[in-house]
């Protein structure tokens, strides 16, 4: 399951053979430039109905979609000069963005929401994938609420975090403990859903990302992260 890479110089039949697994709907773990994701092809649904489960989520609201330059969700999501200016001068990095849907495409993602998290993350492991598939990537942050078998009590706190976020339509992010971020690719093992993992050996920090959210006519912080704000 794990495939050991260098990050400066990643083997491309490394890169063919995850580009293979997400084509054909499985799951990728990676690290990025804050903690371990799990992600999955944008166009694959079988792919994106594991990633939900696994997620424990009803809906994708919780995905980021990770892409390797602007243009790749460009063509899905409406971004004006202004906010064009604060996400080139933010990408790469530990940043995700929440943006509107352009008329269609969110029927076209195949979600229910007329929002979309994207993120250009500052790490060579994803970007080569993405380059490989061709494709952005649907993500989750890998938690070890994910292992089977775990009981019922380490799953509630997130839960029960996002229903109290939900009550609060949207204005803030629930938290996630530190506790459930992983650290070396070698623990994800026990995520059995799982087809590939790609570590590069060394122990990633449980970190987040920042989230601006750039629906309205300012950028609001849902949650702070490894990214400053205000800058």
């Amino acid at each position: 399951m794990i495939e050991y890479v260098v990050p400066g110089n990643i083997d491309d039949r490394i890169l063919e053979k995850g580009a293979r697994v997400l084509a054909a709907g499985g799951l990728l773990a990676l690290p990025s430039d804050t903690s371990w994701n799990v992600v999955c092809s944008l166009h694959s649904k079988a792919g994106v109905k594991k990633l939900r489960r696994i997620s424990g989520e009803r809906e994708e609201r919780y995905f980021t979609l990770l892409c390797s330059d602007i243009s790749q969700f460009g063509e899905f999501c409406s971004i004006d000069n202004t906010r064009f200016r604060l996400i080139k001068s933010l990408s790469p990095g530990p940043y995700v963005f929440i943006l509107n849907t352009l008329a269609g495409t969110d029927k076209s993602l195949g979600r229910r929401r007329k929002e979309l998290a994207v993120h250009i993350p500052n790490h060579p492991i994803p970007l080569a994938v993405i380059k490989t598939l061709g494709d952005p990537l649907y993500s989750i942050t890998a938690k070890k609420s994910m292992i089977l078998g775990r009981g019922q009590e380490d799953e509630a706190a997130p839960v029960s975090a996002r229903r109290a976020a939900e009550d609060k339509d949207d204005t803030e992010l629930p938290p996630i403990p530190e506790r459930e971020l992983f650290e070396g690719g070698w623990e994800l093992e026990e995520i059995e859903e799982l087809d590939v993992i790609l570590d590069p050996g060394e122990e990633q920090q449980r970190i987040f990302s920042t989230i601006l959210d750039l629906t309205g006519d300012e950028a609001h912080p849902l949650r702070l992260g490894a990214g400053p704000w205000p800058i």
